[in-house]
């Protein structure tokens, strides 16, 4: 059963210590209402309903125009074992003919941890049964109407703030239902690389009169769109019981993966580049439906399902063409990705929350309770300027015509790799894809702007997570480079950039990484299962492995 009792007693707990000294001890009633089914214009037909996230922490209620009522005061039994009533719709004759109908009462009493279940047209007596048995309770509301009642006050200021730094922390639960979203979510990138893979070998041949007189069976499809990708992915989280994605899939081809959410108006629905291909580059077999050959490019796929409604969030970026190998741009520039998520190598310098020393270190041993996210954030912006600094793609003191003004702390002073890498890090991650915003991204932020911040201000700008870590946390880890034509129109004319040599890496498009981890005691436990080293990429989509 879902521990919503646990969770009732976190909230509460975080709210009290939100409120005036002089409203700690007060009896506390929150009231929340769930998600109502919407539908689809001009039809009576369902949009696919999923259940308001804070509504579903502090009950574990699925049913659509639910409520929940909480009793809490500090000092009293209710400390300890707070009311938690459930109020759930009355099943009738069309819901019972058009869909499927609430659970009854009794039904719901079995499967909900809550004092008691009954039906909406309850709730207002519910209400004042409850305020008169707790006189001059602070009443908090959240996405619903409150009945006015003497003796108290109605607010909905903290309730939200509490809601949101309970969820931060997750329970072992709450890491269950998260690790089998990642276990079908990276079954199903999998699945898209060994489809891939196949059609390299030749393994993949449609059957006779597929296409017209009869349609192609899963074990004949092929991949040669980005629509296609997505369909796989999601057949596959749906195949093994995943209702819901967690987020719009993003699917992205070639130079269409410089563009960080390529999902909506006019996303994930291309075809790959096709060749010419050259004379160096390993050819593609003939089974392709088309008969030709792919031009070598990356498929950026960043997907995740999420299982009764907690999240996933995986990316990989894949060869195609190329005999499922990586073009050498390509493979530098992956290799880089995978260096500032997993390698922190030889640095010195320390911050108010973080020190490292001159000896290479995983980047999953280097996240640890206490550590600042803004540090761990600065570090992926260092490795990506001494990586392009490698490639030559950004200058150095040792380039021709440079000196100490191309400098790696120069280079991260002006901003420039921004423009190669514009998002964060990586943000917390639970009921919802970019969870709890409120708490990880306070509005009021002590811990920034105390000198854990270096580098440039644009390096902080989109970052959702920017607060110390704590055991409990489930964050993602999903660094990337991308070649946009729009980011890199601010630094064409940098004198820190060989432009000549950013020109042979900007057909690459993007790369992105992106792994979900769980902040333990003692470091970071890795919650995703398909791996991402150059190897086993190449493996798979090549039909290798």
């Amino acid at each position: 059963m879902y521990q919503a009792t646990k969770h009732v007693l976190s909230t509460c707990e975080h709210l009290c210590a939100l409120l005036p000294e002089s409203e700690k001890t007060k009896p506390q009633v929150l009231l929340l209402a769930g998600g109502v089914v919407e539908y689809r214009n001009d039809t009576d037909r369902e949009l696919p309903f999923r259940q308001e996230s804070n509504f579903r922490y502090l009950t574990g209620c699925d049913v659509p125009s639910s409520y929940v009522l909480v009793g809490y005061q500090p000092g009293t039994s209710l400390e300890r074992t707070p009311s938690v009533e459930l109020f759930i719709p009355e099943a009738n004759l069309a819901d019972m003919m058009w869909s499927v109908p609430p659970p009854s009462l009794a039904a719901a009493q079995e499967t909900h941890d809550v004092t008691r279940v009954d039906h909406p047209a309850a709730l207002p007596a519910a209400i004042e049964k409850l305020l008169k048995a707790l006189p001059s309770a602070l009443f908090h509301e959240y996405l619903a109407p409150v009945l006015a009642h003497e003796g108290g006050a109605v607010t909905d200021f903290y309730l939200l703030s509490a809601l949101h730094r309970a969820r931060l922390i997750k329970d072992e639960h709450e890491v269950s239902l998260i690790k089998k979203a990642c276990d079908i979510s990276s079954r199903a990138h999998e699945v898209v690389m060994r489809v891939l893979g196949a059609a390299v070998k030749g393994a993949i041949v449609a059957g006779q009169g597929a296409g017209v007189e009869r349609p192609l069976l899963p074990s004949e499809w092929l991949i040669e769109k980005e629509a296609e990708a997505e369909g796989i992915f999601v057949a596959s989280c749906r195949r093994e019981g995943a209702v819901h994605q967690a987020y719009l899939p993003i699917v992205a081809a070639s130079t269409r993966a410089s563009t960080l959410h390529y999902c909506c108006n006019g996303g994930n629905d291309k075809e790959f580049a096709w060749g010419p291909v050259g004379a160096h580059d390993h050819h593609n077999s003939n089974s392709l439906s088309s008969g030709k050959n792919f031009k070598p490019q990356v498929l950026l796929i960043d997907a995740g399902c999420e299982w009764t409604c907690y999240a996933s969030d995986i990316t990989r970026t894949m060869p195609i063409g190329n005999g499922g190998k990586f073009t050498p741009e390509a493979r530098a520039i992956y290799e880089l990705v995978l260096e500032m998520q997993k390698a922190i190598p030889f640095l010195s310098f320390s911050f108010p929350f973080f020190q490292l020393t001159g000896h290479s270190q995983s980047c999953m041993e280097i996240l640890k309770p206490g550590l600042h996210w803004d540090a761990a954030h600065l570090l992926s912006h260092r490795i990506l300027v001494r990586g392009f600094q490698r490639l030559g793609i950004f200058k150095s003191p040792n380039s021709p015509n440079s000196g100490s003004w191309a400098s790696e702390e120069a280079i991260l002073a002006s901003g420039q790799s921004t423009a190669f890498y514009p998002h964060g890090l990586g943000h917390s991650l639970g009921m919802d894809v970019h969870d709890v915003p409120s708490a990880s991204k306070p509005a009021v932020n002590p811990t920034i702007n105390k000198g854990v911040e270096l580098g440039h201000s644009s390096f902080y700008e989109y970052l959702r997570l920017r607060v110390k870590l704590e055991a409990g946390m489930v964050v993602t880890v999903e660094p990337g480079i991308y070649f946009s034509p729009h980011l890199l129109a601010s630094v064409r004319e940098s004198a820190l950039i060989d432009h000549e040599v950013l020109k042979r890496y900007e057909a690459v498009g993007g790369v992105r990484i992106e792994d979900v981890v769980l902040i333990t005691p003692d470091g970071v436990e890795n919650l995703t299962k398909v791996k991402s080293d150059v190897a086993w990429i190449e493996g798979v989509c090549s039909g290798a492995l």
